[in-house]
């Protein structure tokens, strides 16, 4: 197969070219007009494809439900927004829950499936902080134990990726230890970790933070918590949701202006509502949602703020078009970094000859014409 256009995102810049692919990989790399090409975008950017590392669900289904064709579901249509990789995110819930919902995955992993690849399980608590838990179930917040954990990851078959945990409730920091020693990805959110704590943290393992500025202690100039060590320690990943709600687009140009192009990781933190038409009743961990008229999630009957319903391809578009984040950096945040954070990098994030051959093209107002997912076209 091959696919062409005058601007195709290589080496941090648009040249025109041309991608052969062939069994789920870019194989060469050619001068635009080399061969025939199967299908030519034109002007159209062609750009790596999307990895969303934190992220609970779309089209009515949430990673906790633990249903197999529901994760199927959502893994053949999220490609709609340019997603190409994922990691299907629990929320805190009874160990009985969690556990059905990681075995799930595992299923599904293990039995096939159709569209973006599942890299891993993102299992966002139950090791919070009570007082930064955001909309969180409290009944379920638990002590983290590396004893436990080791029971959800057999649970998975070895497929928890990247935990989020508050580093400050990690007794002696064992858990963050075990799992970084463990090729599990260790972020610190939902946290009221101090800068000292976090940095004890970062001393034992943990490598990036969740939704930084959300479930977190505050910056203050005095105090600069976990948004202070997020500008500071520029060399851990930071994911953050892109939406311009959940963060001012002037604290996103913020941030970037901190993290630079190689360190901060755009989430949508999507809920089972994402892609569903308005209305309707949702839950996450087991209470009730509602979204408002801004996108956003809550509590129902609160202003507590319980994820997003936002589409990869915008927030791609919020970073550039309105937060003002040079083009480089924000498409970085969605492709190579997550990759390099999830230790994938050696075959995802790029186009490049011997990368899988996942493809976004791209209009110029930033719908997604096609996305190619390991050389399959999904839409």
């Amino acid at each position: 197969m091959i696919l062409q256009s005058k601007r195709v995102w290589i080496g941090g810049q648009f040249m025109a070219a041309q991608l052969e692919t062939e069994n789920g990989k870019i194989v060469r790399i050619l001068p635009w007009g080399e061969k025939a090409a199967d299908e030519d975008y034109g002007e159209k950017r062609m750009v790596p494809g999307f990895i969303d590392v934190h992220t609970h669900g779309a089209y009515g289904f949430d990673t906790n439900d633990g249903e197999p064709e529901g994760l199927r579901d959502w893994m053949r249509r999220i490609p709609e927004e340019g997603v190409t990789s994922i990691l299907p995110t629990t929320v805190t819930q009874m160990p009985d829950v969690l556990s059905k919902a990681v075995a799930n995955v595992a299923r599904v992993v293990e039995e096939g499936y159709e569209g973006a690849e599942i890299l891993g399980i993102h299992f966002e608590g139950p090791y919070l902080d009570m007082e930064y838990k955001g909309a969180q179930p409290p009944e379920a917040i638990a002590q983290p134990t590396v004893e436990q954990f080791r029971m959800y990851q057999e649970a998975a078959h070895g497929l928890i990726k990247y935990i989020t945990m508050a580093p400050e409730h990690d007794p002696d920091f064992a858990l963050t230890r075990y799992c970084s020693s463990h090729g599990v990805v260790v972020s610190m959110g939902h946290s009221s970790a101090t800068y000292e704590q976090a940095l004890m943290g970062i001393a034992n393992g943990a490598m990036s933070m969740t939704h930084v500025y959300n479930g977190m202690t505050a910056y203050h100039h005095r105090k600069p918590g976990l948004v202070g060590t997020a500008f500071r320690v520029r060399d851990i990943y930071g994911e953050i949701i892109c939406d311009g709600c959940h963060s001012h687009l002037a604290a996103l140009n913020n941030y970037f202006t901190a993290k630079g192009r190689d360190y901060a990781i755009m989430i949508s933190d999507s809920l089972r509502a994402k892609h569903c038409p308005p209305g309707g009743d949702y839950e996450l961990g087991g209470h009730p949602i509602e979204i408002g008229e801004d996108g956003l999630a809550r509590l129902k009957g609160t202003d507590t703020i319980a994820g997003s319903t936002l589409y990869m391809n915008r927030g791609l578009k919020i970073l550039v078009n309105e937060a003002m984040v040079p083009f480089d950096a924000a498409l970085n945040s969605c492709t190579i970094n997550p990759a390099r954070a999830l230790r994938v990098d050696d075959r995802k994030g790029r186009l490049a000859a011997g990368y899988d051959a996942d493809i976004v093209v791209l209009e110029d107002d930033y719908s997604v014409v096609q996305t190619w997912c390991k050389g399959i076209a999904m839409l």
